[in-house]
């Protein structure tokens, strides 16, 4: 028997309005596609006693969710990426949660990398396009 597959739609991404003291995550609207880059920080040394091969260890990650969209004047989560426009620093704090089609939730502190609000052909409805970098250690809780 094959594994079960899911739509890309099936994933959902909240982010908590008050920065990282907040209790509850509002869903982000019109949102189309998503990216995942995990950046692994990698380790590498010669010892001379395996004739020059390398050995390597993985010491650290960073993982980025990219999310391109419609700005959706109105929208709780939406207008609270779009604010972030001119902050910097705490400004740019939160949550994020994303929970996956299985059933698994994933939950980190982040900083909110907004790259467009707005912006767009004159055709076109404007965009809202940010990055959520992971800031310390996510929280992944398998689906039940």
């Amino acid at each position: 028997m094959s594994g079960q597959v899911y739509p890309v739609h099936n994933n959902v991404f909240r982010v908590t309005t008050d920065g990282r003291t907040g209790a509850t995550a509002v869903t982000i609207a019109d949102m189309e596609t998503f990216s995942i880059a995990i950046d692994g920080n990698v380790e590498e040394w010669t010892p001379m006693e395996l004739a020059g091969w390398i050995r390597r260890a993985v010491t650290g990650k960073g993982l980025t969710i990219g999310l391109n969209g419609k700005r959706a004047y109105g929208d709780p989560g939406n207008d609270y990426i779009a604010s972030m426009l001119l902050l910097t620093g705490t400004g740019v704090e939160t949550v994020f949660e994303w929970d996956l089609p299985d059933g698994a939730t994933l939950v980190f502190d982040c900083v909110i990398n907004l790259t467009n609000t707005g912006g767009g052909d004159s055709t076109n409805i404007g965009a809202l396009e940010f990055e959520a970098l992971s800031d310390g250690l996510p929280v992944y809780t398998p689906a039940p």
